[in-house]
């Protein structure tokens, strides 16, 4: 039995939290579940004040973000991929994935796909604050998260030996790779 119960929240930093709260009401019809500001951090007691909110994510997930006014700006590590670090949502299906793809658009905002990686087609964006999010609609085809499950170990016991790819479930992004040829 897991001892974890699922993720409480995640939490990213934010520019301005009222900017970020109506960026994610007006593009995700997320709810603000409820704001906390102190003046002193509690868990290290450190005098920095900040502005925490909780927005609802569905399905009993939340999102937060801090805006700490008495910090450097904020940026990113830049020796990571700007794809790599995102903040990924389920939406219904593939039809609520593409209407929203084209109201986000609607509202000036620049989409990148459907990327179809088979288990799921994704649409990316970024946030006012230069956070990556991704909208992904499931699509996955029955017997292959059980194949991958079983593949799991195995491509990272090859991968922590070599560093090289470990393309057992290479089949996944074949469709993606090859759609243009």
């Amino acid at each position: 039995m897991s001892l974890l119960q699922g993720i409480h929240h995640a939490a990213y930093r934010c520019r301005d939290a009222k900017q970020t709260i109506d960026f994610y009401r007006e593009t995700l019809g997320m709810d603000l579940i409820l704001a906390i500001s102190e003046d002193r951090v509690p868990s290290t007691k450190e005098p920095d004040p900040y502005m925490h909110v909780f927005l609802d994510a569905g399905a009993g997930n939340v999102l937060a973000f801090f805006e700490i006014p008495n910090s450097p700006p904020m940026g990113r590590d830049e020796n990571t991929p700007a794809w790599v670090q995102h903040i990924a949502s389920k939406v219904a299906d593939m039809d609520t994935l593409l209407a929203t793809r084209e109201r986000l658009r609607s509202q000036g905002i620049e989409v990148v796909g459907p990327t179809n990686h088979e288990l799921f087609q994704s649409i990316y964006f970024v946030d006012p604050n230069g956070h990556r999010i991704e909208l992904a609609a499931d699509t996955v085809e029955p017997g292959v998260l059980e194949k991958l499950h079983e593949l799991a170990d195995p491509m990272v016991e090859k991968w922590s030996h070599s560093c090289s790819t470990a393309r057992h479930a290479a089949f996944l992004h074949e469709k993606e790779f090859f759609a243009d040829h």
